[in-house]
């Protein structure tokens, strides 16, 4: 009976040491929580920050591959060179895929680093997809720049305003050839040209040391400083929408076909 008891009192000391560390385990849990819970909350936050900032749901690139790798596809995909929509003032310059739009998001840029123009990739080699003027203006060519003109014009779409639109990569990939027409040498100044007028050929060159880039020319459309000088074209809040300029949908929201129509 002793023997009993005793087994008994010994259930009842281990059960009741048990129980105490559970409540303890739960209480050091119950403490143990909120910061749990707090750091899920902010690492889930951080996700989503950092999927709206450096993430895309571009699919320019997708495009861009299958233009490249597909030449069978490249005539379905492309515009071309000297149409312009009803009512818009500016002609297309170059003939090819309209890869890259403008706030474009696929990389290399992202949420943070906006792509500032439209990017037209053509169909042949180096060098001789022609790129022309998209409308009357006069043209710069810095001394310094190989692959790059810019091209000041009183805008047609606000009176009184002067914008310009930059046309770059116009040069081999190594950048011991420039595209650029001979016309418009190196330092080049306020040279009139006329809509339509031939600047160049589509070229791969990014700049020294760049990494290498698919045959394209890249357009934007700069505003100009309070001197009347253009602005840094690197960054989107100095360019303008070109939508209305040529009367495409060329935004990235717009998620527009390809080859891209023209706005009703």
């Amino acid at each position: 009976m002793r023997a009993l008891t005793s087994v008994l009192a010994n259930y009842s000391i281990k059960g009741l040491l048990i129980c105490c560390e559970r409540q303890s385990m739960l209480h050091r849990l119950g403490r143990a929580l909120p910061p749990l819970l707090l750091l899920v909350i902010l690492l889930s936050l951080g996700a989503a920050l950092l999927l709206r900032w450096f993430g895309t749901t571009s699919t320019s690139n997708d495009l861009i591959r299958e233009f490249l790798l597909n030449p069978n596809v490249r005539p379905q995909l492309s515009n071309q060179a000297l149409r312009a929509c009803p009512d818009a003032p500016f002609i297309l310059p170059s003939s090819g895929l309209i890869g890259l739009l403008w706030g474009d998001t696929a990389l290399p840029y992202n949420t943070l680093r906006r792509h500032t123009g439209i990017d037209v990739f053509g169909d042949g080699p180096s060098g001789t997809v022609p790129i022309f003027a998209v409308y009357d203006g006069y043209l710069t060519r810095a001394d310094d720049w190989l692959s790059t003109v810019i091209i000041r014009h009183d805008d047609p779409l606000q009176r009184g305003r002067t914008i310009w639109t930059y046309y770059t990569h116009m040069a081999s990939r190594d950048g011991t050839q420039s595209y650029i027409v001979a016309d418009y040498p190196r330092g080049t100044r306020e040279r009139f040209v006329a809509q339509g007028t031939l600047l160049g050929y589509q070229g791969e060159y990014a700049g020294p040391g760049a990494a290498p880039i698919a045959m394209h020319l890249h357009l934007s459309i700069v505003t100009s400083e309070a001197d009347g000088s253009f602005r840094n074209e690197a960054f989107i809040d100095n360019t303008l929408d070109p939508s209305p300029y040529f009367g495409l949908p060329l935004r990235l929201e717009d998620d527009p076909p390809r080859p891209i129509p023209c706005r009703p």
